[in-house]
């Protein structure tokens, strides 16, 4: 019965607290909306991290490595080249283009027919093209490959071009630090902002606060239903945070989806997952209970009844 009863009294002051809120639906939708935009800015960057992440996660050709053999080295010795690599626990593919059709493609691509005519023998050597793995395909990990590859005997020259990728995720890394740190420092407005709130909400009520305390009503009590006003602040930012970020991401699929098919992909642009949306709700809340809690238990504790 006394669990039945503590349940019933935190409901009617969640409830009342709601309707406190409402009753000031302006200065409300301002705290709401300051809370939607500090949570939206890192929401929207992170997702577009999340965006790139997925747009270069299919480059994986990239990372491939052109392994040219020595033109003197048999077509035994090629065979067991491949053989050699296949066995290799970064490697994921090996496909061969032998020097007839490398000169074949060559004279079909590059508009040269007639001068590759006149030469008396093949100069392009046999080529290996080695995909490496998932796990594998960084640039530190191609690196690695590259260099055990050189190293194997009738190897010529093993090319692989990655400093465009280095550079990319160079950059995707500082800007995954940039959107931390601004998570972070919003997420600490966040905080800052519903404790203001919440502290002018004190101030008006402290006539109703100094009562409740000299009928015996102890700090816990008396703040318990600005920890839930805080709640409701956090929870309708961090709604309005999401629908803020569903709209982005609305206004630039279709733009998104252009630009992809120029570049014949087939890459569309992700919206925020079921899991993502219900942090990014449990994150507002938890900011906003913070800030009303500091708020709340600081400036109660202060109040007397005189």
């Amino acid at each position: 019965m006394n669990l039945q009863a503590y349940f019933s009294r935190h409901a009617q002051t969640l409830i009342g607290s709601l309707g406190r809120i409402v009753h000031q639906p302006f200065a409300t939708l301002m705290t709401m909306g300051v809370v939607a935009v500090a949570l939206a800015l890192p929401l929207f960057l992170n997702l577009f991290l999340v965006n790139v992440r997925i747009a270069t996660g299919t480059w994986n050709d990239a990372f491939d490595l052109s392994v040219y053999m020595d033109k003197k080295a048999s077509a035994a010795r090629v065979t067991a080249v491949v053989k050699q690599l296949r066995q290799r626990d970064d490697v994921a593919a090996v496909r061969v283009i032998s020097a007839d059709q490398a000169l074949a493609e060559f004279r079909n691509n590059s508009g040269f027919g007639k001068a590759l005519d006149a030469l008396s023998d093949n100069p392009l050597p046999d080529t290996l093209v080695v995909t490496p793995t998932l796990v594998a395909s960084t640039p530190q990990g191609t690196d690695l490959l590259k260099n055990a590859i050189g190293a194997i005997a009738d190897v010529q020259t093993v090319q692989v071009d990655t400093e465009w990728v280095k550079r990319l995720h160079a950059m995707l890394d500082i800007l995954r630090r940039v959107v931390m740190l601004t998570a972070g420092l919003l997420g600490a407005g966040v905080v800052l902002i519903v404790g203001n709130t919440i502290r002018l909400d004190i101030l008006n009520r402290r006539a109703e606060i100094e009562v409740m305390k000299l009928v015996g009503a102890s700090d816990g009590f008396a703040r318990r239903p600005f920890l839930y006003s805080g709640v409701w602040y956090g929870l309708g930012g961090g709604l309005m945070a999401l629908i803020l970020v569903a709209v982005a991401v609305a206004v630039l699929a279709k733009p998104v989806d252009g630009l992809a098919s120029l570049y014949g992909s087939q890459f569309h642009l992700q919206g925020l997952r079921f899991t993502t949306a219900i942090s990014v709700l449990l994150l507002a809340l938890s900011l906003a209970w913070l800030g009303s809690w500091l708020a709340a238990t600081r400036h109660i504790r202060s109040i007397e009844p005189t």
